[in-house]
C-alpha cells in the first residue's frame, strides 16, 4: 500500500531505461519505495539500471516488455500483478522519432504512433484494470506539452502524445471512484542524453525536475502535472492562438 503521504512502496515502471522514469524511481526509493519492477526490452541498459537501483536499497526486478508487442501485454503484466499489489505504475515508454525523415517514411511514422499511443492504450487498460481489482493504486502517464497543439516541427510525435493524453484523461474518468488515481504528467522539452544535440527550447526542464513534480503530484493526488508549472498558462494561450498566427510562431 502507499504510505501515509500517498507515495508508493511498490512500483512498476513501463519504460525501464527512461531517464525520466529512473530519476523518478530514485526519488521514490529515497522516500520509501522498496519493490520496483523495471519493464523494458531486455538489454544491458535495463540490467544496469536495475543494478544501480539495488544499490539504493530497493528490491528490483526486470521484466521483458515490448510496447509494440501488444499481444504479450496481458501475460507479461499479469505476472507482475500476480506477485502482489503494485502501488503505482509509471507509464514512461515512448519514442520521439525524426520528424523530417518520418514524413518521408510512413512506416517509421506509424512506428512512433504505435509505440506512443497504441502500446500505451494496451498497457494502460491492462494496468488500470489490475489496479482496480486491487482497489487502490496510481497510474502515472508521462505525456508531453507537445500533445497540447500540433506544431509543424514535430506533429507526428505531438499527435501521438495528444492521443495518449486524451486516452489517459478518459481512463482517469473511467476509474474515478474505484480507488485508482490516474495522473497525467506534461513536461516541456526535457534535457536528456536522447535530446543532446537538439536546440534547447524555452522553458526546458530536467529529469530530476520531472521526478520532483511527480512526487508532489502523488502526494496531492493531482490529475494533471505541468513541468515547469508555468507551461499551463503558456499552452493555454497557444491553444487559442489563431492558426494563421500560430504557423508563424518560432515553435
Amino acid at each position: 500500500m502507499s504510505d501515509a503521504f500517498g507515495l508508493p512502496q511498490s512500483l512498476l515502471v513501463l519504460g525501464g531505461t527512461s531517464e525520466i522514469a529512473l530519476a523518478t524511481v530514485r526519488r521514490l526509493i529515497a522516500r520509501r519505495a522498496r519493490t520496483v519492477w523495471l519493464a523494458g526490452r531486455p538489454s544491458a541498459a535495463l540490467e544496469k539500471a536495475a543494478a544501480e537501483l539495488r544499490v539504493l536499497g530497493a528490491d528490483v526486478h526486470t521484466v521483458p516488455f515490448d510496447a509494440l508487442d501488444t499481444a504479450s501485454h496481458e501475460a507479461v503484466l499479469g505476472k507482475v500483478f500476480a506477485e502482489g499489489d503494485v502501488d503505482s505504475v509509471l507509464l514512461a515508454f515512448g519514442v520521439r522519432g525524426d520528424q523530417a525523415s518520418d514524413e518521408r517514411d510512413p512506416a517509421a511514422a506509424v512506428r512512433v504512433a504505435q509505440t506512443n499511443y497504441t502500446g500505451a492504450v494496451s498497457a494502460g487498460l491492462i494496468c488500470g484494470r489490475a489496479l482496480q481489482a486491487q482497489g487502490h493504486g496510481s497510474l502515472v502517464v508521462l505525456s508531453s506539452v507537445a500533445g497540447e497543439r500540433a506544431r509543424r516541427s514535430d506533429f507526428i510525435y505531438g499527435s501521438s502524445k495528444a492521443g495518449l493524453d486524451a486516452f489517459a484523461q478518459g481512463l482517469g474518468d473511467a476509474l474515478h471512484g474505484t480507488g485508482v488515481h490516474v495522473m497525467v504528467v506534461r513536461p516541456g522539452f526535457v534535457r536528456t542524453t536522447t535530446t543532446a544535440g537538439r536546440a534547447e527550447e524555452p522553458l526546458s526542464t530536467t529529469p530530476a525536475a520531472v521526478a520532483t513534480a511527480v512526487e508532489l503530484g502523488l502526494r496531492r493526488r493531482s490529475e494533471t502535472v505541468w513541468v515547469p508549472g508555468i507551461l499551463r498558462m503558456v499552452t493555454a494561450m497557444l491553444r487559442h492562438t489563431p492558426r494563421a498566427m500560430f504557423r508563424r510562431l518560432p515553435l
